[in-house]
């Protein structure tokens, strides 16, 4: 048994772990800031959910947890790209779910059912995973893929997707730089950082990602597929509908 595969962490265990505090930061973004701290905290209903600024504190834990979700999604993305047996259909697959996604990541994030302003992390993989893909075919003419990786990070600030420019340049230097990982994890963390120094709260996803024992694991095909848009109707719903009764 090789070192690596001596680590602790299978794809599925690192998969689960960044659904688990995606989980956790969308209900800091949406039951908190949407609808705790924005719609009730300031509605009559405002004397009856307490202390604003603990909501904020907790908010604020809740959202920082979350930041470990996306450099961990980006690395699986990579590791995906790399083994896939039909890039194709996996591109089509991030494609379908980011225009399913995107009602319930409105509603979710913006208590709208179309918000033009902001769109989910699966374009942003889309994208991402594109660069990925033109740098596959073109091996040797690295300047097609940095000038496809340009144009698209540029698409994706330009089209507000999650994470932005940011975020598919953080997928483009987890591939290039996989056969060096440290490098690949500094990388990727200056990068966030420039974004938002929350960003920081990352570091313990990059540590996971050194425990990868580069074996994919026991893990449903479609499961996060499907629980991205679900978990995000299903906070929207409870911030709207059930939150009105408790507080």
């Amino acid at each position: 048994m090789s070192e690596r595969e001596a680590m602790p962490f299978s794809g599925s265990v690192l998969k689960c772990l960044a659904i688990a505090v995606m989980f956790l930061d969308h209900i800091g973004a949406c039951l908190l800031e949407v609808f705790v701290l924005n719609v009730y905290g300031n509605s009559p209903l405002a004397g009856q959910i307490g202390n604003l600024y603990f909501w904020y504190d907790l908010d604020q834990i809740l959202r920082s947890a979350g930041r470990m979700a996306f450099p961990i999604f980006c690395f699986l993305l990579v590791e995906g790209a790399v083994h896939t047996r039909s890039p194709k259909k996996y591109l089509l697959r991030l494609a379908l779910f980011a225009a399913v996604s995107e009602i319930p990541f409105d509603l979710a994030l913006h208590n709208q059912a179309f918000y033009w302003g902001s769109q989910n992390v699966f374009f942003t993989l889309f994208l991402g995973l594109l660069v990925i893909l033109i740098f596959q075919r073109y091996p040797a003419e690295g300047w097609k893929g940095m000038l496809a990786l340009a144009a698209l990070a540029a698409a994706a600030e330009l089209g507000g997707t999650d994470y932005g420019a940011i975020g598919v340049g953080v997928i483009a230097a987890m591939y290039l730089l996989r056969e060096r990982p440290l490098a690949a994890y500094l990388i990727s963390l200056v990068l966030l950082a420039l974004l938002n120094m929350q960003e920081l709260c990352s570091i313990p996803a990059f540590l996971a990602l050194a425990l990868y024992n580069g074996k994919r694991g026991r893990q449903p095909k479609y499961f996060f597929y499907v629980f991205y848009p679900a978990h995000l109707l299903l906070l929207w719903m409870v911030g709207r509908f059930v939150l009105p009764g408790i507080v």
